[in-house]
């Protein structure tokens, strides 16, 4: 090696070195899988996070396939997931519902999750979280029980049951991500925004499913989102009311030829047509069909729209901002 080449590798060597040292100014842990970093697992660097945290603890993934189930306690609080690429960096698992464990017992929907929530403060950015047990029913790509958890830039993908926001007391924001899937993959308890997303519709179906609490004043409300996918033409419904109060809005939003004219289906339960909220306003494209939607679905007014904001939505939360607890 000539002294040149000599010069030019220590130069790149020592540019490398400073770029991961910057790296790690500017991240409390980074996961890699080739191992320059502090850990080569997500799990690990979950466990690293002390629990009950004042403050943010920034996880920087570097690109790479990370197939691992996790979990984030409940003691892991305020935690942030930085991915290098959204879709280069993924996250990913393969159980499914009627997979068995080493009991002999089937996992269940819950059981078939890659990614448990638990932990307050949750944010993640640039992130894919994938489930590719196929269509094999039941298949959960992440399951959130956390409150305040926001997503951004990230990706979900799977079949049935895609997307868990479970707690019934938890609020998620959800802005420019990717969801797709077939049967009810966006379903449970929470009150989630999906905000200027893409829904994709993989074959006939239901986007929403969701199981809103009688108490609870919204439920899945979907902004600007734009729904189309590769099911056939009028294939596909809103949503079907898992629970009796289920409420599901969709508000200025593209809707594509994916979705029935009917728009929302009863799920055989003539009962929830009296107890439902399902609400659409000014949306667009060829699936908005508001004259042929069934006549317990409702178009809001100017007035009604204007209940759906941010701030009514999540009650003193501000997506991106720390959220100031009062202690006692």
């Amino acid at each position: 090696m000539n002294r040149k080449s000599l010069l030019i590798l220590i130069i790149f060597s020592v540019i490398c070195q400073w770029s991961f040292s910057r790296a790690n100014d500017s991240y409390d842990f980074v996961v890699s899988k080739n191992g320059d970093g502090d850990f080569t697992t997500v799990q690990a660097a979950i466990n690293a996070v002390p629990d009950f945290r004042k403050q943010t603890t920034t996880i920087y993934i570097e690109n790479g396939v990370y197939k691992e189930k996790l979990v984030l306690p409940a003691s892991k609080t305020k935690v942030t997931f930085i991915g290098e690429s959204a879709d280069s960096t993924i996250i990913t698992y393969d159980d499914y519902a009627s997979k068995k464990n080493r009991f002999g017992e089937e996992m269940g929907t819950t059981g078939s999750s890659g990614f448990y929530i638990f932990g307050n403060d949750f944010t993640a950015k640039n992130i894919t979280f994938r489930n590719t047990a196929g269509p094999v029913g039941q298949a959960v790509a992440i399951r959130v029980v956390g409150d305040r958890v926001f997503f951004e830039n990230c990706r979900f993908l799977g079949f049935q049951d895609t997307l868990y926001p479970y707690g019934e007391n938890s609020r998620q924001y959800y802005k420019n991500c990717y969801i797709e899937g077939t049967v009810d993959f966006i379903f449970g308890w929470s009150t989630a925004v999906f905000d200027h997303c893409h829904i994709f519709c993989k074959s006939p179906g239901y986007v929403t499913a969701a199981s809103t609490m009688k108490d609870t004043p919204f439920g899945f409300v979907f902004l600007h989102c734009d729904i189309s996918g590769s099911a056939p033409a009028h294939s596909v419904y809103l949503g079907r009311p898992w629970r009796p109060y289920a409420k599901t809005a969709f508000i200025e939003c593209k809707l594509s030829d994916v979705i029935k004219p009917e728009g929302w289906f009863n799920w055989n339960k003539k009962e929830a047509e009296k107890t439902v909220t399902y609400v659409e306003y000014k949306n667009t494209g060829a699936g908005a069909t508001p004259d042929k939607r069934v006549s317990w679905s409702h178009q809001m007014t100017v007035k009604e729209r204007q209940k759906y904001t941010l701030e009514n939505i999540f009650r003193g939360w501000t997506p991106g901002q720390p959220f100031k607890e009062k202690h006692r």
